[in-house]
């Protein structure tokens, strides 16, 4: 990701930055985020080597090249249009989706013929083997904390409905098809993870 005066031809680089966070996410992105600064600050232009690491979400990518103060250039997008820049994200971020489907639909066959799916440690095979980096496993915790809090006022309501014990309110859970983290039927020992993390 380079920040560079005038165009890419005959400018010169301003600042080189490196981000290793997906273009799948908008937000909690710091070195983007300096990227942008910089460019706002020096009338810079943000140069991306693939659209795609810059975002795959058309409406963030869209308005960024509605920002006057921001000026991309993405190195796999042949011409220097708004009009191209936006046709491309929206096909990226369709090619996205599509990947998803295709994924959901693979493992799903896989489960139907008998295969087991997935880490049954979950993230715990990461930590064991000091492969995470710092960045994923905030990423983790944040994700996991999010999705607690969204779940906090369906805890409310099965306890204000008498609902006290674990088994109780992950059957108050399932009963209204709220899926676990992973997608799966809520026990016991997925509520009191729940609730430790509410606590």
């Amino acid at each position: 990701m380079g920040v560079q005066k005038s165009v890419p031809t005959s400018g010169e680089c301003v600042d080189f930055l490196t981000e290793k966070e997906s273009g799948k996410l908008e937000t909690n992105r710091p070195i983007l985020q300096k990227a942008l600064e910089r460019c706002r600050l020096t009338g810079a232009t943000l140069l991306v080597a693939k659209l795609d690491r810059l975002s795959r979400d058309a409406a963030f990518v869209l308005s960024l090249d509605g920002d006057p103060t921001i000026n991309i250039r993405a190195l796999d997008v042949p011409e220097d249009s708004g009009v191209t820049l936006g046709i491309f994200t929206v096909i990226a971020q369709h090619e996205r989706k599509m990947i998803s489907q295709r994924t959901k639909r693979a493992l799903a066959a896989k489960k139907e013929q008998g295969a087991k799916l997935g880490n049954p440690n979950g993230a715990d095979a990461i930590f064991r083997s000091g492969q995470q980096s710092v960045h994923g496993v905030a990423a983790i915790k944040r994700n996991a904390q999010d999705r607690a809090e969204l779940l906090r006022n369906e805890v409310k309501d099965a306890k204000a409905e008498g609902r006290e014990t674990l088994a109780d309110i992950a059957q108050w859970l399932n009963q209204r098809s709220i899926k676990t983290p992973r997608g799966g039927k809520w026990h016991s020992t997925s509520v009191r993870r729940l609730l430790d993390r509410l606590s």
